[in-house]
C-alpha cells in the first residue's frame, strides 16, 4: 500500500504559527508522521492498481474461457466423427449376424426337415 504523504515541516510550522513551541511543533509533528507511517492506507492510486489487475484477470479469464469453449467443440466434433463411424461398424455386424443367423437357419431346415419330405 502507498503511503499518505505528510510533510513534518510544514506541520511544525504552522503548529508554531498556532502558538507552540518549537520542540512542542516538532514532537508532534513526528507523532503523526510515525501514526502514518504504521497505517495501512490504501491510496487512490493502490484503488486504481487493483481495479487494472481485477480488469487484466477477467481479461484473462475470458480468453482462457474462449479457448477452452474452441478446445471443448473440437472434442464434440470428434466424438461426433468417431461415434458415427462405431454407429456403421454396428451396422455392419448386425448385417453379417443376420446372414449368419439365415444360414444356419437354412442349414437347419435342410438337415432336418428336407429329409422328412
Amino acid at each position: 500500500m502507498g503511503q499518505v504523504a505528510f510533510d513534518t515541516l510544514q506541520a511544525s510550522e504552522e503548529l508554531q504559527t498556532a502558538g507552540l513551541t518549537s520542540q512542542q511543533a516538532k514532537a508532534i509533528s513526528l507523532v503523526v508522521r510515525r501514526s502514518h507511517e504504521v497505517a495501512d492506507v490504501a491510496t487512490k492510486a493502490d484503488i486504481a492498481d487493483v481495479k487494472r489487475d481485477i480488469a487484466d484477470v477477467r481479461k484473462d479469464l475470458s480468453a482462457e474461457i474462449t479457448n477452452v469453449r474452441k478446445d471443448m467443440e473440437i472434442v464434440r466434433k470428434d466424438l461426433q466423427l468417431e461415434m458415427s463411424g462405431i454407429r456403421a461398424e454396428q451396422k455392419l455386424i448386425r448385417w453379417m449376424l443376420g446372414a449368419g443367423i439365415l444360414g444356419i437357419l437354412s442349414l437347419v431346415v435342410k438337415a432336418f426337415l428336407m429329409p422328412a419330405l
